[in-house]
């Protein structure tokens, strides 16, 4: 894209896909100008489109989104004066806080020196402490070795949570319920640690079985000013990972509520904490509470604290990171209703959430009263491999959890995706479920629930292609017509099978991670082998671990269909791995 000046505060948003729309439409009702900054392939991305200018972001060895110079370079060359991070990527990375202050411009979140404070964990247990917030027992420094944790725990007991002291959004996050599990927890922990956030520094806690998690929404200014908006619940998960998110929590009474807000505005005062940020707690069927990590970004799930309040936390951030004060005080919050978010993935819950990257042939979105949907999606648009698999954030908001609840059947039953499987099923399935509708869910609900699980969608995978023909297509940018050529695009298969979530399916193929027929163990997932756990001539039980592929930021545990001895392997750690392609040939 040509360079240009305007008038107007420009606005670069460091994200892509939702987010980065999300940020573009809040700085539109604001009149701040928009620059996005795309991939490769992601020329007619929805995002770039609406920006008012758009830049792609050079080649390089990372993912475009982490590349912290050439960002700060395009943010130099469109004349930015703001950098919105959204969330991922480089929200919450104190280093490029750093280089967006020390280039002259204005970061639209904390302060680096928050960022650190609070993104390591261990850090942030102990500034909880000092303002007087709740922790589980753990311990108060990084964990060296795997002799290291044996001695702590016998000492505390189990189960022990293992957890990467600068993760986050459930990565570097294992549970060893006993000593037998505790070394394959550590290395898990430890080793995602590494891959995901350059530190592969674990430390452990008591694990809390079955609670509920529960967090607060604050938002801070520049001035003094600390509000709390509310708590919300986001007990259904998978893989430590929110899937379902409401507010107000079901279970959280007016005295419980008020604790937890005063813990959070401590929390963010002993930081001098400035913009929005989320302080997220375990409860347990005691109704007590202990603090689990503070977020120092805007949240995905921020959207139902938006439907509840009538606050756009967006264009608070904004208008913080312009000096302002908030446009409104601890007492104007009086949420109403309820909201409810379901994350609308390309995933597979019938094989154990396996990632399902592809093309969308076709796409519509639900509507009416009390209806929200956040996301960059189409008819046409592909979901990367390379990046998360989230294809939507539904909302629905109610007078009250019921109207909220019935809303949202209704909506998943309007939503159509075709191309991709995804998790519309699942959620249609946990509307109805007697435990969820009576605000039981803990964050136990899923593995303890399996009737929640739909059977496996067959849908003919969508997979990458590099000798793909380029595509030739013209998109529009500030009314300017540009020809562009893609390259390396998704090869489209024909889909066998809608995923709308009350619509009858066509169903069957694989189980859980372990597909493949006789002696062949194929892998379910396209990805990459990050971890092999076998040798050729092993003995393996039916259900032991394989080897571990990563796809779509998402660890998947590829286990044995049977018994047997391994007399081939057809991968190797570092390798990609296709839907369908040979894993190993296990033999009576």
């Amino acid at each position: 894209m040509t360079e240009r000046t305007v008038g107007s505060t420009r606005v670069l948003i460091a994200n892509r896909g939702e987010i980065a729309l999300r940020v573009i439409r809040a700085c539109r009702e604001l009149g701040l100008d928009t620059v996005a900054v795309y991939g490769p392939g992601e020329e007619s991305a929805r995002h770039v489109l609406a920006a008012d200018d758009a830049y792609r972001i050079p080649e390089s060895a990372t993912l475009p989104y982490l590349d912290i110079p050439a960002i700060l370079d395009i943010a130099a060359r469109c004349g930015a004066s703001i950098i919105h991070p959204g969330y991922g990527f480089l929200s919450e990375n104190a280093a490029f806080a750093d280089g967006v202050v020390g280039t002259g411009l204005t970061f639209a979140g904390p302060s680096a020196a928050a960022m650190r404070a609070l993104g390591d964990k261990i850090a942030a247990r102990n500034v909880a402490i000092r303002a007087g917030v709740p922790v589980v027992p753990g311990t108060a420094d990084p964990v060296a070795s795997v002799d290291e944790a044996r001695a702590w725990a016998d000492v505390n007991g189990y189960p022990v949570a293992v957890k990467a002291a600068g993760g986050g959004g459930g990565r570097g996050f294992r549970v060893a319920l006993g000593p037998d599990l505790l070394e394959d927890a550590f290395l898990g922990s430890s080793g995602e640690a590494k891959r995901y956030f350059a530190n592969p520094d674990v430390f452990l806690e008591r694990y809390v079985a079955n609670p509920r998690h529960i967090e607060v929404q604050i938002i801070a200014d520049g001035h003094g000013n600390v509000v709390a908006l509310g708590e919300r619940d986001c007990s259904v998960q998978r893989r430590h990972q929110k899937l379902i998110e409401e507010t107000p929590s079901p279970i959280v009474t007016p005295e419980l509520r008020a604790r937890l807000l005063d813990s959070a505005v401590k929390l963010a005062n002993e930081v001098g904490y400035v913009s929005a940020g989320t302080i997220e707690y375990l409860v347990n069927d005691a109704g007590e509470y202990f603090f689990l990590e503070m977020n120092t970004r805007i949240q995905v799930e921020h959207t139902i604290t938006e439907m509840v309040t009538g606050i756009d936390l967006v264009k608070e951030q904004l208008r913080i990171a312009q000096g302002e004060a908030l446009s409104f005080t601890q007492a104007d919050i009086d949420p109403r209703g309820h909201a409810i978010q379901c994350r609308i993935n390309a995933e597979d819950a019938g094989r154990d959430f396996a990632p399902t990257p592809g093309v969308l042939t076709g796409y519509r979105e639900p509507g009416g009263i009390g209806v929200r949907v956040d996301s960059a999606m189409e008819t046409g648009a592909a979901i990367l491999p390379a990046y998360d698999s989230m294809i939507a954030k539904l909302v629905t908001w109610g007078r009250d959890r019921d109207e909220a609840l019935d809303r949202m059947s209704r909506a998943l039953g309007e939503f159509v995706i075709e191309g991709v499987a995804t998790t519309i099923p699942f959620h249609a399935r946990v509307m109805d479920h007697p435990v969820f509708r009576a605000g039981q869910a803990t964050t136990a609900f899923v593995p303890e629930h399996p009737e929640v699980i739909p059977e496996p969608q067959v849908v003919t995978p969508a997979e990458p292609s590099d000798d793909q023909a380029p595509v030739e297509t013209v998109i529009e940018v500030n009314g300017r017509r540009l020809k562009v050529s893609i390259h390396g695009g998704i090869a489209l298969g024909a889909p066998v099978a809608a995923t709308n979530g009350n619509r009858p399916t066509k169903r069957g193929g694989a189980g859980k991670k372990k597909a493949g027929g006789g002696d062949l163990l194929e892998s379910p997932i396209q990805g990459t082998v990050i971890r092999l756990n076998v040798a050729e001539g092993q003995q393996v039980a039916a259900g032991e671990l394989i080897c571990v592929v990563e796809a779509m930021k998402m660890e998947n545990e590829i286990t044995a269909h049977k018994a047997g001895s391994i007399t081939a392997l057809h991968i190797a750690q570092g390798a990609s791995v296709q839907i369908g392609g040979a894993i190993a040939d296990i033999k009576d």
